[in-house]
């Protein structure tokens, strides 16, 4: 499902081609459970509804900009993780667009910043990955819309 919503069939069903098998889609959000798989509300004391929790942080990714490229970085497939625990834990594997990004020291911690500020966010981690390297093949329909790539 995307921001809005929508379902998308690659994400509905689950089913991916071979070659995108180990590079899930900014549709996929939630790499740890499937969308209709996710608890809408904690079993425990303290835990928290992780779908709902999905969607404020991928709207709080969604402000985050790469400075070069008049896209948010959730649109750009620059997140290619994220996993939110029962307590409220955001763990988040993103890239960049190339290793040489002038921001690769600083957006990393925008992007920890931003994902703290959302309410039930208990903690945040933001690692870093090159692999797979991003290709503009990561990119949201809207997003290669708006750059002309179609």
């Amino acid at each position: 499902m995307d921001r809005a919503g929508t379902e998308h069939s690659d994400a509905a069903d689950g089913a991916q081609a071979p070659e995108q098998a180990a590079m899930p889609t900014p549709e996929l959000a939630v790499a740890s459970a499937e969308p209709s798989a996710a608890p809408t509300g904690g079993s425990g004391e303290g835990d928290v509804d992780r779908r709902a929790l999905e969607i404020a942080v991928i709207d709080a990714l969604s402000t985050v900009y790469d400075p070069e490229i008049p896209v948010n970085i959730y649109e750009l497939g620059l997140i290619y993780d994220l996993d939110i625990s029962p307590d409220g834990g955001v763990k988040i594997a993103m890239t960049l667009t190339s290793p040489a990004c002038p921001v690769a020291g600083s957006l990393p911690g925008e992007v920890e910043a931003k994902v703290r500020e959302v309410d039930g966010v208990n903690d945040v981690a933001v690692e870093l990955v090159w692999d797979p390297p991003w290709t503009p093949d990561r990119m949201t329909e809207a997003a290669r819309l708006e750059l002309g790539f179609m």
